[in-house]
């Protein structure tokens, strides 16, 4: 067993072999909110016949999910799913505290009651499978097992259609991919649930405001198998299904293995406010443990990077900018004018990195060399440059070319002193790639880089396991900006209940040429850009509510300088944290998050489309007097968004602050303790 500061507690360990078989249980959270009851029936679909195996869910005493089925489909055998037959169930109780490496907690508590059920066919080929519950104060999560037996060897699965069944036409907030291959870059759209339609492509986090409760979707410890997205029911209402991403080269498998074989967690997060579910560690919590013995090269932190900002305009370097030593050293320099931990070299340092050959950005060049950088570059030199000023250097990668290279890459990159690597444009998580991002992480930890994939599918918690992992995109941020108007206040406001729910989220925040909705357009014309819609203090607020180990800040030095309100708060900010708490909000239209660095609390506040002032209680903070400095939307905020507003105050325990944001706007605050 995997030595830990962990305080481990199992309890209630019983196994039972009945000389009948069971027709129901039922496993309830530790507070008893939450209720899960498993049972065998007669089919309550048209097909299959036969008993099959429900689970419905409660949230203090009111039905969540009505009965909900589940089926197997493998290639050359029957689907296991009805004949069923509850034989034996195994129950623990556990309740652990865990530190993680970083995270929106400094104190992880993993507090669960579980249930095994083992399940077998009535009839021949009277195959197992293991039916494994955990109910928590915030939320359920389940998954399969498929134990050794005669009757299963080597499989592949075609499909699993594990249901969701919800009492109502709820209102929902969902992304449509449209397909398997995808970015995972999207609007989470408010729509009925009985508009998500047979073969819609719907991902992960699903938000559900189902009733009692809130509910979100998604999945945890994705490991060797195929990511999970949601197609409707077409013979049920208000029901959703599972669909798994195919392999690209057998579209009729979605995974292949061997029992004994366990399924991803299938979570849902259950919460009686949006913001609880923003609260919540359980997707953490479903995953193993730290893997690494050593994780004191592992290092949180802010970044410049040199993409965003249009390398023709930068008045105060002298030159153009570009792919150039030069050009990195000025960025480099920005980072360490500001206490930065970190400078990103992105595509183009090592040459042409897509197959000029084939359709655009489909296919890594065969001829690039991820170990040599271009002769106008020097990364070596850059990075030594770098740390005399404090500075680590990031780098970029195609993830096809970094598939073949990265045994022989990852060494001399380690050599060079590089931090950390961005692998990008995967745009796939079948079963094939899931396993690559693996390999990929294990790898870079073994040579201690950092990790952040772009392109990428959402996280499923493996930041718990491999903590070199810092962050993932999975989410349309302000790069859109440059050639779309898509990223609007209710986008901004909307993806911390949805997309941030599944784990960190490289949105890129920082925009500081800030425009009005009317106002706003994509790069081009006379005036340079690019452009964020929103306020000032709307993207300061994003440092708070936006969690990501690694901040990668998308505006030019010369932006910084040029408009500079705010940027003390750029300063202080950090980007980990020893507590979070979610103090209002509502998807789409506005958010308030405090979290807490060591003493310190950091304030975050973001309005959609419409303005919104929110009196902020500060019963989270200690005895004594503390000094809040604030950075707010000024009254002309609404016509001139790149304004701001500082004050400072004097707060305690049981005050309150008022912030009110402008259309698009936003609130930031640092609540320091007086020493």
């Amino acid at each position: 067993m995997r030595k830990t500061d962990m305080l481990l507690t199992l309890a209630a360990l019983a196994l039972s072999f009945l000389a009948g078989p069971l027709r129901a249980s039922v496993v309830t959270s530790p507070s008893g909110r939450i209720s899960v009851r498993v049972e065998v029936k007669e089919n309550l679909e048209p097909y299959p016949a036969g008993k099959r195996l429900y689970y419905a869910v409660s949230f203090d005493g009111k039905a969540l999910l009505s009965d909900s089925p589940f089926r197997l489909d493998f290639r050359g055998m029957p689907p296991l799913a009805r004949d069923l037959a509850i034989t034996g169930e195994q129950r623990r109780t556990f309740a652990e505290t865990w530190r993680p490496v970083w995270g929106t907690s400094s104190k992880v508590r993993d507090h669960a009651n579980e249930l095994t059920l083992a399940v077998q066919e009535s009839v021949s080929p009277a195959r197992k499978l293991n039916f494994i519950v955990r109910a928590y104060d915030d939320g359920v999560a389940f998954r399969y097992e498929l134990p050794s037996q005669p009757a299963i060897g080597g499989f592949h699965l075609a499909s699993e259609r594990t249901e969701f069944h919800f009492l109502g036409n709820h209102t929902v907030w969902a992304a449509n991919y449209g397909g398997f291959v995808s970015h995972q870059e999207g609007e989470f759209r408010k729509m009925p649930l009985n508009q998500i339609r047979p073969g819609d492509i719907i991902g992960c986090p699903l938000l559900v405001e189902a009733g009692p409760a809130w509910v979100a979707i998604t999945e945890a410890n994705l490991t060797d198998w195929a990511g999970m997205y949601f197609t409707a029911v077409p013979t049920a209402a208000n029901a959703l299904v599972t669909a798994l991403s195919p392999h690209p080269e057998e579209p009729d498998v979605v995974v292949t293995s061997k029992a004994p074989r366990t399924s991803p967690w299938r979570v849902l997060m259950i919460g009686a406010r949006p913001g609880d579910l923003i609260e919540s560690n359980l997707v953490q919590n479903l995953n193993e443990p730290n893997a690494l013995a050593d994780t004191s090269w592992i290092r949180p932190g802010h970044c410049a990077w040199d993409r965003w900002w249009p390398g023709s305009y930068a008045p105060d370097f002298n030159g153009k900018l570009g792919m150039s030593t030069e050009s990195m050293k000025y960025f480099v320099d920005f980072a360490a004018e500001m206490g930065w931990k970190y400078q990103l070299v992105d595509w183009t340092w090592y040459g042409e990195p897509f197959d000029p050959a084939k359709p655009a950005f489909s296919a890594g060049n065969p001829a690039a060399d991820l170990g040599k950088s271009i002769p106008e570059l020097d990364v070596p030199g850059l990075v030594r440059y770098a740390k005399q000023k404090g500075v680590d250097i990031w780098v970029w990668l195609e993830w096809s070319n970094a598939e073949k290279q990265m045994e022989r890459v990852f060494p001399i990159y380690e050599k060079w002193g590089v931090a950390g690597v961005k692998v990008d444009f995967m745009q796939r998580d079948d079963q094939w790639m899931v396993n690559f991002y693996d390999r990929l992480v294990k790898l870079a930890a073994r040579h201690h880089l950092m990790v952040d994939f772009h392109g990428a599918y959402k996280p499923t918690g493996a930041e718990r396991t491999w903590p070199n992992l810092l962050t993932r995109e999975g989410v349309m941020g302000n790069e859109y900006n440059k050639w779309s108007d898509r990223v609007t206040p209710a986008h901004t406001v909307t993806i911390p209940f949805t997309r941030m729910l599944a784990g960190p989220m490289d949105f890129t925040p920082g925009g500081f040429r800030n425009k009005t909705v009317k106002t706003f357009r994509a790069v081009g014309g006379d005036e340079p850009g690019p452009f964020v819609m929103g306020t000032r203090a709307h993207q300061l607020a994003m440092m708070v509510v936006y969690f990501s180990p690694l901040q990668v800040l998308c505006d030019s030095p010369y932006n910084y300088r040029m408009s500079p309100g705010g940027l003390d708060f750029l300063r202080q900010v950090p980007t980990v944290w020893d507590e979070t708490r979610a103090i209002d909000g509502y998807p789409g239209e506005f958010i308030v998050l405090a979290r807490r660095s060591g003493d310190d609390w950091f304030i975050g506040g973001m309005s959609g489309d419409s303005a919104k002032t929110v009196k902020i209680p500060l019963s989270f903070l200690g005895d004594g007097e503390y000094t809040a400095q604030v950075w707010s939307d000024p009254d002309e905020a609404a016509e001139y968004p790149d304004r701001i507003a500082q004050r400072q105050i004097k707060v305690k325990a049981g005050d309150f602050l008022v912030a009110p944001m402008a259309f698009g706007g936003g609130y930031a605050a640092r609540v320091a303790k007086v020493k």
